[in-house]
Protein backbone atom coordinates (compact mmCIF):
# COMPACT_ATOMS: atom_id res chain seq x y z
CA UNK A 1 0.00 0.00 0.00
CA UNK A 2 1.26 3.47 -0.96
CA UNK A 3 0.69 6.07 1.89
CA UNK A 4 1.99 9.98 1.95
CA UNK A 5 5.02 9.72 4.73
CA UNK A 6 5.60 13.13 7.11
CA UNK A 7 8.86 13.24 7.33
CA UNK A 8 8.90 15.78 10.15
CA UNK A 9 8.31 13.38 12.54
CA UNK A 10 11.66 12.08 13.76
CA UNK A 11 10.06 8.36 13.66
CA UNK A 12 9.35 8.74 9.92
CA UNK A 13 12.18 10.80 8.88
CA UNK A 14 14.29 7.89 10.88
CA UNK A 15 12.46 5.40 9.11
CA UNK A 16 12.95 7.14 5.43
CA UNK A 17 16.88 7.56 6.22
CA UNK A 18 16.75 3.68 6.91
CA UNK A 19 15.65 3.02 3.62
CA UNK A 20 17.51 5.43 1.57
CA UNK A 21 20.65 4.24 3.64
CA UNK A 22 20.32 0.39 2.66
CA UNK A 23 19.40 1.28 -1.09
CA UNK A 24 21.55 3.68 -1.51
CA UNK A 25 24.64 1.49 -0.19
CA UNK A 26 23.53 -0.88 -3.05
CA UNK A 27 23.59 1.08 -6.06
CA UNK A 28 27.46 2.96 -4.67
CA UNK A 29 28.18 -0.73 -5.37
CA UNK A 30 27.15 -0.97 -8.54
CA UNK A 31 28.63 2.34 -9.00
CA UNK A 32 31.80 1.82 -8.07
CA UNK A 33 31.43 4.88 -5.89
CA UNK A 34 33.67 6.05 -2.43
CA UNK A 35 31.71 9.31 -2.35
CA UNK A 36 28.12 9.08 -2.94
CA UNK A 37 26.12 12.00 -1.98
CA UNK A 38 23.00 10.34 -0.89
CA UNK A 39 24.31 8.35 1.43
CA UNK A 40 25.71 11.49 3.23
CA UNK A 41 21.75 12.73 3.97
CA UNK A 42 21.24 12.87 8.13
CA UNK A 43 17.81 12.38 9.40
CA UNK A 44 17.57 16.20 9.64
CA UNK A 45 18.00 16.56 5.97
CA UNK A 46 14.70 14.50 5.85
CA UNK A 47 12.51 16.38 8.50
CA UNK A 48 13.91 19.84 6.75
CA UNK A 49 13.16 18.69 3.41
CA UNK A 50 10.62 20.52 1.14
CA UNK A 51 9.93 17.79 -1.09
CA UNK A 52 6.96 15.28 -0.79
CA UNK A 53 7.55 11.71 0.35
CA UNK A 54 5.22 8.53 -0.31
CA UNK A 55 5.92 5.41 0.81
CA UNK A 56 4.90 1.71 -0.02
CA UNK A 57 4.39 -0.36 2.81
CA UNK A 58 4.57 -4.15 3.07
CA UNK A 59 3.60 -6.22 5.92
CA UNK A 60 3.62 -3.11 7.77
CA UNK A 61 7.05 -2.27 7.14
CA UNK A 62 8.11 0.61 4.84
CA UNK A 63 9.69 -1.33 1.68
CA UNK A 64 10.04 1.41 -0.79
CA UNK A 65 10.03 5.61 -0.85
CA UNK A 66 9.39 7.81 -3.64
CA UNK A 67 10.93 11.49 -3.13
CA UNK A 68 8.92 14.02 -5.32
CA UNK A 69 9.84 18.06 -6.53
CA UNK A 70 6.98 19.54 -8.23
CA UNK A 71 6.28 22.86 -9.95
CA UNK A 72 3.44 23.46 -12.84
CA UNK A 73 5.48 22.01 -15.56
CA UNK A 74 7.76 19.39 -14.65
CA UNK A 75 7.98 16.83 -11.97
CA UNK A 76 11.28 15.62 -10.26
CA UNK A 77 11.15 12.38 -8.79
CA UNK A 78 14.47 13.09 -6.76
CA UNK A 79 15.00 9.84 -5.43
CA UNK A 80 13.10 5.97 -6.13
CA UNK A 81 14.21 3.64 -3.27
CA UNK A 82 13.44 -0.13 -2.65
CA UNK A 83 15.03 -1.52 0.68
CA UNK A 84 17.14 -4.40 -0.51
CA UNK A 85 14.57 -7.27 1.23
CA UNK A 86 12.17 -5.96 -1.41
CA UNK A 87 14.00 -5.55 -4.87
CA UNK A 88 11.94 -7.20 -7.39
CA UNK A 89 8.53 -7.47 -6.20
CA UNK A 90 7.65 -4.62 -8.31
CA UNK A 91 7.24 -1.77 -5.84
CA UNK A 92 9.39 0.76 -7.78
CA UNK A 93 7.49 0.19 -11.12
CA UNK A 94 3.98 0.51 -8.60
CA UNK A 95 5.84 3.51 -7.27
CA UNK A 96 6.29 5.48 -10.29
CA UNK A 97 2.56 4.18 -11.54
CA UNK A 98 1.32 6.33 -8.68
CA UNK A 99 3.45 9.51 -9.38
CA UNK A 100 2.34 9.10 -12.63
CA UNK A 101 -1.25 9.08 -12.02
CA UNK A 102 -1.12 11.96 -9.55
CA UNK A 103 0.82 14.23 -10.95
CA UNK A 104 -0.60 15.77 -13.69
CA UNK A 105 2.63 17.88 -14.82
CA UNK A 106 3.32 17.65 -18.62
CA UNK A 107 7.09 16.13 -17.93
CA UNK A 108 8.68 13.74 -16.21
CA UNK A 109 12.20 13.81 -15.12
CA UNK A 110 14.81 11.25 -13.15
CA UNK A 111 18.16 10.87 -12.90
CA UNK A 112 20.15 7.49 -11.90
CA UNK A 113 23.99 6.87 -12.14
CA UNK A 114 24.99 5.31 -15.64
CA UNK A 115 26.01 2.27 -14.43
CA UNK A 116 23.00 1.49 -12.20
CA UNK A 117 21.79 -1.21 -14.93
CA UNK A 118 18.43 -1.95 -13.06
CA UNK A 119 17.30 1.84 -12.73
CA UNK A 120 17.62 2.13 -15.82
CA UNK A 121 15.46 -0.77 -17.33
CA UNK A 122 13.46 0.22 -14.63
CA UNK A 123 13.06 3.95 -16.08
CA UNK A 124 12.78 2.79 -20.12
CA UNK A 125 10.45 0.20 -19.27
CA UNK A 126 8.02 3.15 -18.10
CA UNK A 127 8.18 5.11 -20.99
CA UNK A 128 11.09 7.67 -20.14
CA UNK A 129 13.96 8.28 -22.47
CA UNK A 130 17.55 9.10 -22.10
CA UNK A 131 18.30 12.79 -22.28
CA UNK A 132 21.74 13.38 -20.83
CA UNK A 133 24.91 11.89 -19.65
CA UNK A 134 27.44 13.62 -17.55
CA UNK A 135 30.13 13.33 -14.49
CA UNK A 136 29.10 15.09 -11.54
CA UNK A 137 31.74 16.62 -9.00
CA UNK A 138 31.53 13.28 -7.18
CA UNK A 139 33.34 11.57 -9.99
CA UNK A 140 30.12 9.68 -11.00
CA UNK A 141 28.66 9.51 -14.32
CA UNK A 142 24.75 10.30 -14.11
CA UNK A 143 22.02 9.83 -16.26
CA UNK A 144 18.92 12.04 -17.28
CA UNK A 145 15.72 10.36 -18.23
CA UNK A 146 12.53 12.15 -19.56
CA UNK A 147 8.89 11.15 -19.65
CA UNK A 148 6.68 13.54 -21.69
CA UNK A 149 2.78 13.18 -21.36
CA UNK A 150 1.54 12.22 -24.78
Amino acid sequence: MIQKLDPTTTAMAQKIWEVFQVSYAVEAQLLNATNFPPLQRTVEDFIGSDTAFYGFMQDQQLAAVVEIATNPTMTHIQSLVVAPAFFRQGMAGKLLDFVFSSYHTPVFIVETGLANEPAKQLYLKYGFEEVAVWDTAHGIRKIRFERRRG
